[in-house]
């Protein structure tokens, strides 16, 4: 490998832990392509969290820089082990600005207008399956901040109530009620989007 331009350095044709290495050493090209393999997954992570925001952009931005400057204590065991790294990165992060900027959305139920909360919206597969995973994306980013968040953390991140309280500085019970309402809410955003969609 010594003496090989970067310009040589395929995003298909690289093994991960040849880029990985060259990271480590500097490599600004190589650094280039981890970004180009993994920046549309971890938007789609942030915005789970985040939403589709500037904030967003400026948190995915102060990542990558943590990324890099993290890489060279990460011993790379595989691509999945590379992208749980990243993402957990991308979640702490957006973690960290949620309970430094938006605590009171969290603390506090709110709704959104023209959406009612009614235990009487029920999904099933074929509804999930009419949408997309973009579309379905999409109307969990307009979930209020603290649905969202309780949403993802315990449908997506595999974390208990009791996790989701002491990550967000709120109540075991608390998680639970907005993770209740947060599955009312984009069941009834479901429902309406496949109406809408197909009227």
């Amino acid at each position: 490998m010594a003496g090989e331009s970067p310009d040589n350095i395929s995003k298909t044709s690289l093994n991960k832990n040849i880029l990985i290495e060259r990271i480590k050493k500097g490599d600004n090209k190589a650094a280039e392509i981890l970004y180009r393999c993994h920046i549309g997954y971890l938007t789609a992570v942030c915005y789970r969290y985040i939403g589709k925001t500037e904030d967003a952009k400026d948190i995915l931005q102060d990542c990558f820089i943590k990324i890099l400057t993290s890489i060279k204590q990460f011993e790379y065991k595989g691509e999945d082990a590379l992208r749980s790294w990243m993402t957990r990165i991308v979640v702490n992060e957006c973690l960290s600005f949620i309970r430094k900027n938006k605590s009171q959305e969290i603390l506090v139920s709110y709704d959104i207008p023209g959406v009612p909360i009614k235990d009487d919206v029920h999904l099933d597969d074929s509804d999930i399956d009419t949408l997309t995973p973009e579309e379905i994306q999409s109307l969990i980013i307009k979930l209020p901040t603290g649905y969202r968040t309780v949403l993802t953390l315990f449908l997506l991140e595999g974390k208990s109530h009791k996790e989701i309280g002491e990550l967000l500085g709120i109540a075991a019970t608390s998680s639970a009620s907005q993770y209740h309402r947060a599955k009312i809410m984009l069941a009834y955003m479901i429902k309406k989007k496949i109406k809408d969609k197909f009227k």
